[in-house]
């Protein structure tokens, strides 16, 4: 497989960072070449097309990192479905693949400051955005590894629906 994480890497955070950016990589690469109808159309029974799944990722970093550990303001946390968490995924008429393409990239630059402003991965999430104050709260390490299962599974999602448009496996 093309540019995986080095396989030396011992430090978490920095393998967590890796892998995240590998998948944005990924994602970049499946919707390399599919026209705009491939991207704006579903072809899988839970109807969400690639472009939403973009925007969903895009705003399930936010919510986790900037709302969730460092407790950010959000107006609209649940941009990526209308405004609830139940809705399905939603794109606007401003969405575009290099819009989507580009929120990715920076929410992961923003994923990396927020991490490299983390004294430990110990560290739990700040409470005021998306958790409340007086309850538990996760710790970075786990908030990590959970927008890194995201990632994985929708990625692996892209991959079918990329081969469903256009016969594209692999990488």
């Amino acid at each position: 497989m093309a540019d995986l994480p080095d396989d030396q890497l011992a430090d978490t955070r920095e393998l967590h960072l890796a892998w995240l950016d590998y998948y944005r990589r990924t994602v970049e690469r499946k919707l390399a070449g599919l026209t705009e109808t491939e991207l704006r159309t579903s072809r899988l029974p839970s109807g969400w097309s690639p472009l939403e799944l973009v925007k969903h990722l895009v705003w399930m970093e936010r919510r986790w990192l900037r709302w969730g550990f460092v407790a950010e303001p959000f107006d609209q946390p649940w941009g990526d479905s209308g405004g609830t968490e139940d809705q399905p995924w939603q794109l606007a008429d401003r969405d575009t693949v290099d819009s989507l393409l580009t929120a990715l990239l920076a929410g992961g630059e923003r994923t990396r400051q927020v991490v490299a402003g983390a004294y430990d991965l110990a560290e739990h999430a700040a409470a005021g955005g998306r958790f409340s104050a007086g309850n538990e709260t996760p710790t970075l390490n786990w908030i990590l590894f959970h927008v890194l299962q995201e990632y994985a599974r929708h990625v692996g999602q892209l991959d079918i629906a990329r081969e469903l448009a256009d016969g594209g496996t692999g990488e």
